[in-house]
């Protein structure tokens, strides 16, 4: 079982920037860890801390060149356009095609207080990307153009229902709070 659950859209705290890291502590270390195991138990290349609650600037991730932690990371150069079909484990079983620089320059700090030099591209450009948007409080909806995001609360509703109706509560039940 993952350590901690991941917030899902509705949830304040995916809204609210996040705060940066001053220092690391075995609390953080032990925190990012149980991290790595939520985000290996839902099958994905990326988590923020927001995503399990917690608002601080840092997030673990999978994929390229290995696992890593960054710690108050910033892109300092973006370049080129790239469009691919993007989902979120904040907003499970849905995607969208959404469009972002294909190749970005991520700067930040390691657990150890080194400082961390990414360039990336494509895919991994788009997972640092997508990572820093939860520390800033946006969600992958926020990038859909109206039409689009009028759909996706259609479809977010449908699924809010579902999921209430099928625990037990009915309508009134708990359920998420959508955008």
């Amino acid at each position: 079982m993952a350590p901690h659950e991941i917030r899902l859209i509705g949830d304040p705290v995916l809204r609210q920037p996040a705060s940066d890291v001053a220092d690391v502590d075995s609390a953080l270390v032990r925190l990012t860890d149980d991290m790595f195991t939520t985000m290996y138990e839902a099958a994905g290349i990326g988590l923020a801390a927001p995503q399990v609650g917690v608002q601080r600037r840092f997030f673990v991730y999978d994929h390229g060149q290995g696992a890593g932690v960054i710690l108050n990371p910033r892109i300092v150069e973006s370049d080129g356009e790239w469009t691919f079909d993007e989902g979120c484990l904040s907003i499970p079983d849905l995607s969208w095609e959404i469009v972002r620089p294909k190749q970005i320059h991520l700067v930040g700090v390691d657990l150890d207080g080194n400082e961390v030099s990414i360039e990336a591209d494509e895919l991994e450009a788009r997972l640092f990307q997508h990572e820093l948007d939860h520390l800033d409080g946006v969600l992958l909806v926020d990038h859909l153009d109206e039409d689009q995001q009028r759909d996706a609360r259609r479809v977010l509703r449908e699924m809010t229902m579902a999921r209430v109706e099928a625990a037990g509560s009915g309508p009134s039940g708990g359920g998420l709070r959508l955008p």
